[in-house]
């Protein structure tokens, strides 16, 4: 069974920046593509970004195109989020998944906060 952890998020100004980890324990994930998602109060879980398990494709929400970019380092079993340029609206929990099939997703970790302020 795989552990992921994210970590990364807080507190900061529209347009600012961060950059989520999401370091994964347990067994290695680097045959498998990953994804992050999001949640924002009173609101469903949506998604955000996914990268396939060489880091080869990767897509994004319309919402995050641009702005976010999502990458990986297989030898470290960790995932990234560089958000940048953040919005009022990216305001949410940011949590990461494995992606082990089509449609999938599974061992989701516990998420990091991320407020961006106006």
């Amino acid at each position: 069974q795989v552990r992921l952890v994210e970590s990364g998020g807080g507190l900061v100004q529209a347009g600012g920046s961060l950059r989520l980890s999401c370091a994964a324990s347990g067994r290695t994930v680097s045959s498998y593509a990953m994804g992050w998602f999001r949640q924002a109060p009173g609101k469903e879980r949506e998604f955000v970004s996914r990268i396939t398990w060489s880091g080869g494709s990767t897509y994004y929400a319309d919402s995050v195109k641009g702005r976010f970019t999502i990458s990986r380092n297989n030898a470290k079993n960790t995932v990234y989020l560089q958000m940048n340029d953040l919005k009022p609206e990216d305001t949410a929990v940011y949590s990461c998944a494995v992606n082990p099939a089509p449609g999938v997703w599974s061992d989701w970790g516990q998420g990091t906060q991320v407020t961006v302020s106006s």
